[in-house]
């Protein structure tokens, strides 16, 4: 990455904060719950850590690379180590962007990033790590008539998704001068679908990562400089219950994964590893 976007991604996080959070949809302050704590480095081969999800065993973790890179997942442990490397076949990382996993062991590989490359059909690789088999799960957008870039920026980007009751859930990116975050819902089975917005939010931050609680009562969003929190009642995923926000200005943040119902691992495409503990 050049010294320009480097000063882009300083300037968006320096400003970032959670004030209008708080203010206009009623997010409560929690920064001072949480410790931040950097723990580690990823393996040099993840050089662009886009995307998190639990690994083969416990205290084994998986990431994969953005745009352009192998199709390939990455299986490390806090310390770093490489443990092993999957490929994933039948499938191209055109912009993969997130990963998720299921409680069968499925992984769902989110390509589906419309920054460098235009487009208008997305893909979601449900990879099989057991039997060593991918399908694929692809979708458009309903109001999308193009390749979805306006202004040379990207109008339909998605860069977050995680797994919960049979189903994906994934959020816009935010490029829009409206500001609105979009959630949308996918089924977790192969197919050809059309997506229309069940929800949104007015979040003025790019959301780069999103996770759900291993108990399914909340889930958060990963911006450059902040994280969101939502709660989770009636099975319902939506933007209802907004419990908190809290700043995380740690270079380019794009991957997020709960280790609990309370702590958080964060990975950025510079390589580092952070604890997010609730005390």
């Amino acid at each position: 990455m050049n010294k320009l976007m480097y000063l882009w991604f300083a300037v968006k996080t320096v400003f970032c904060t959670c004030q209008p959070d708080h203010k206009i949809n009623d997010f409560k302050k929690v920064r001072s719950q949480y410790k931040i704590s950097k723990i580690g480095k990823l393996p040099a081969v993840a050089s662009e850590s886009s995307g998190l999800a639990n690994g083969s065993a416990p205290g084994l973790f998986t990431t994969h690379n953005d745009s352009g890179g192998n199709a390939e997942l990455y299986e490390f442990d806090l310390s770093g180590k490489l443990i092993s490397t999957k490929k994933v076949p039948d499938s191209k990382n055109v912009d993969w962007e997130d990963v998720t996993k299921d409680a069968e062991g499925n992984f769902y590989i989110g390509d589906f990033g419309n920054n460098g490359t235009p487009r208008d059909q997305f893909e979601v690789y449900k990879f099989d790590e057991k039997q060593h088999t991918t399908e694929k799960i692809s979708f458009r957008y309903a109001d999308q008539k193009s390749t979805g870039r306006i202004n040379n920026r990207p109008a339909f980007d998605c860069e977050s998704v995680f797994y919960y009751q049979k189903n994906l859930y994934l959020l816009s990116k935010n490029w829009d001068k409206n500001k609105y975050v979009k959630l949308y819902r996918l089924p977790a089975t192969p197919g050809n679908y059309t997506l229309t917005a069940v929800d949104s939010i007015a979040i003025d931050s790019q959301v780069t990562a999103a996770d759900i609680s291993p108990d399914g009562k909340t889930f958060a969003l990963l911006t450059y400089g902040k994280i969101l929190l939502f709660g989770v009642e009636g099975n319902r995923i939506d933007f209802s219950k907004p419990r908190g926000c809290f700043r995380l200005v740690k270079k380019q943040n794009e991957a997020l994964l709960f280790l609990n119902n309370t702590d958080m691992l964060v990975t950025n495409e510079q390589g580092d590893i952070y604890r997010i503990t609730y005390k």
